[in-house]
């Protein structure tokens, strides 16, 4: 409180006093008693009225203990489970819970990981991958200007994710590992990892690539060797030494039926190993009768060529081959689908003959296209002759439903060169990019595609398509959105089936390990997309006959299941309505790969390097107490006292009104039980 309003407030006392006295001691007519009870009620209510006025301030200070922040990290996947380690994990989270003393130290928060991350203590060891790099960043994010140190309690296998090794580079806080395993090098042959083509062509020989791994100090011989059905494929013996630890073994299998093939590759076990698990492992590949082959006839050279080629030969099913216009005439029956780069009269032959064979094709157009040939050739595909360039950008149109496009921004991606004009489309289609300039749409569309019956037409207005997918690998560090996206296009051209008003995808088969997700378009009688449909997937293990039920979800504009519950086997599935009078049935087969049983003890060297880069020290679960007394003992780790001062002003305290109410209230009832009033 300043000088100045100790002193207003003593002259508010004052003019208070004076004016009591001037109202009720200085010629007042009442007696004795009721002059100085009406003069100090008065005092009171002046007084109380200028201090309002006044509104002085006071300051307050308040002391707060503020705890240190303890986080513990569990680690809940089955590789826990495979080592024996359960118990010790639960020992040791309980030893951390039932401490007082860790209790009044630090604010104790648990959180579970393996392939996700939640916070809670609840441990059930059967997540099927392990991510710890994850789980640190996670936690680094949440709590990167606190003074946090954390308990890791893990066996320091992981199966997905970056080294979380180098997390301690980054991570602000001491990582203090319990480690739940020992490291004792035990004999074991491993399988670790297997490298094979997801499809192959029927009668053809696919390329396998196995890496084996020995831990021992004797050298030993084994076999590895291929099954199928119950038969033998390949077999090779395989020698190994403490000198020559890893073995990669290079070979070819033949696809000689179509489908999915499932194969079980097997490094015969030592006597003396004490995990068997990983000494096998499944591969498959799904056998394909014949690829997409897809004929790029264009009489320029440009890049836009070999982008078209990278993106629709990413997935090894289909093949690319760039031709001119007339040497394309002569295996045209080859190709499931011609695109047509920038044409001109010089396409007149190769042209009529897609007419006549009803052939799908894909156009596209650029400042090089000869619009007066095109406009005159057909009817369906028109743009006005000007002989101007223009730069135009894309925007996805949010309701298109031939097939189910990628989320990517292509509004954020550089503008394609074209002729100028507008660009019309006299029949039925479904317009997938518009055409904006400066972020206006132009009416024209970009990217549209039509369909006459079975045959199917798409047209790319636009030229230097390949910055688009650099932009992709800019983002994404990987061009696979945009590869998938022109492979979903190519997909739907290369495909003479008549549209369904339910379409589904799914892969031949899955890896246990990986999300399994099933996606599906559902569309009204005019064949625009449903978003109110109630689609649901019923699917049988065609071993045990068990059927499952789940509801598909909405996802922008197509339905998708994650199916990852379900364990390893052949399943048929049937996707329908509510009403059940729309469905599509499929199959698929899920190979079993446990990866978290391929660990024969902890990574302790890899934990104990985490822990001296963070600052932290690394503990076995057996010392649980040593690491509790560590952290206790540690003075970085002390509560700190925070004081706070707070400025309350006069006006807020209300039982200086309640004086004023009471002061005036009691003047009025003392004058009225006088009868002065």
């Amino acid at each position: 409180m300043t000088t100045a309003t100790v002193f207003f407030i003593i002259l508010a006392a004052l003019v208070a006093a004076l004016l009591s006295f001037l109202m009720y001691g200085w010629k007042s007519s009442h007696r004795a008693s009721l002059r100085w009870t009406f003069g100090i009620l008065r005092f009171l209510s002046l007084f109380a009225l200028f201090l309002l006025l006044i509104n002085p301030t006071f300051t307050s200070e308040t002391y707060t203990l503020e705890k240190p922040n303890l986080s513990v990290l569990i680690d809940n996947s089955a590789s826990i489970e495979a080592l024996e380690r359960t118990e010790d994990v639960r020992n040791s989270v309980q030893q951390l819970q039932k401490n007082s003393a860790l209790q009044d130290r630090f604010n104790i928060s648990y959180y579970t990981f393996g392939q996700t991350f939640q916070k809670n203590d609840s441990l059930s060891f059967s997540e099927e991958n392990t991510n710890v790099s994850t789980a640190l960043s996670t936690l680094k994010n949440t709590q990167e200007k606190n003074r946090a140190p954390t308990i890791l309690i893990t066996d320091g296998n992981q199966t997905l994710g970056s080294d979380y090794e180098f997390m301690a580079n980054t991570y602000n806080n001491a990582i203090y590992p319990l480690i739940a395993g020992d490291s004792i090098a035990y004999t074991d042959l491993r399988i670790n990892r297997i490298n094979n083509n997801r499809y192959a062509f029927l009668k053809n020989q696919f390329p396998v690539e196995v890496f084996l791994s020995y831990t021992g100090n004797e050298a030993v011989t084994s076999a590895f060797i291929v099954q199928q059905n119950g038969g033998t494929v390949f077999r090779q013996n395989v020698s190994f030494s403490e000198e020559n630890s890893n073995q990669t073994l290079q070979f070819t299998l033949p696809a000689s039926a179509v489908g999915v093939q499932k194969y079980t590759a097997r490094l015969v076990p030592l006597s003396e190993e004490k995990n068997t698990a990983n000494n096998s492992a499944y591969f498959a590949v799904e056998v394909i009768d014949q690829a997409t082959n897809v004929l790029i006839a264009s009489e320029l050279t440009h890049p836009d060529h070999g982008m078209l080629q990278k993106s629709i030969t990413s997935n090894k099913q289909r093949t690319a081959t760039i031709q001119k216009p007339s040497e394309a005439l002569s295996n045209l029956e080859d190709y499931q689908l011609v695109i047509l780069f920038q044409p001109t009269r010089a396409f007149a032959n190769l042209m009529q003959a897609l007419e006549n064979s009803g052939k799908n094709y894909w156009l596209i157009t650029g400042t090089e296209t000869d619009w007066s040939y095109l406009n005159s050739f057909q009817q369906a595909i028109q743009k006005e002759v000007t002989n101007v360039e223009e730069q135009v950008a894309g925007s996805v149109n949010s309701n298109y439903s031939a097939f189910a496009v990628p989320q990517i921004d292509f509004e954020s991606y550089p503008p394609l060169q074209t002729s100028f004009g507008e660009l019309s489309i006299t029949v039925p289609h479904d317009v997938l990019l518009e055409q904006t300039v400066s972020e206006f749409s132009t009416g024209s569309p970009l990217l549209a595609t039509l369909q006459e019956g079975s045959r199917k037409i798409a047209v790319w207005d636009g030229e230097g398509i390949w910055k688009w997918r650099a932009r992709t690998y800019v983002q994404d560090n990987s061009f696979q959105a945009f590869d998938d996206f022109i492979g979903n296009l190519v997909q739907y051209l290369a495909s003479t089936k008549r549209r369904s008003r339910l379409d589904v995808s799914s892969e031949a088969f899955y890896y246990s390990n990986q999300p399994i997700l099933i996606t599906a378009q559902y569309f009204d009688k005019n064949y625009v997309f449903d978003p109110r449909a109630s689609l649901r997937i019923q699917v049988r293990n065609t071993e045990t006959e068990q059927t499952q039920e789940f509801p598909l979800l909405l996802r922008e504009n197509f339905y998708e299941v994650n199916v990852s519950s379900l364990e390893a086997g052949t399943y048929a599935y049937t996707v329908s309505d509510a009403t059940n009078t729309i469905s599509n049935s499929g199959s698929f087969t899920i190979l079993d790969v446990n990866v978290e049983e391929q660990f024969l003890n902890a990574d302790v060297n890899k934990l104990q390097r985490l822990a001296s880069e963070s600052s932290g020290e690394a503990f076995y679960t057996a010392e649980t107490a040593s690491l509790i007394d560590e952290i206790l003992e540690n003075e970085a780790y002390k509560p700190i006292q925070r004081s706070q001062q707070k400025t309350v002003p006069l006006i807020d305290w209300y039982y200086l009104l309640i004086v004023l109410i009471l002061s005036l209230a009691a003047e009025w009832f003392i004058r009225k039980y006088n009868g002065l009033i």
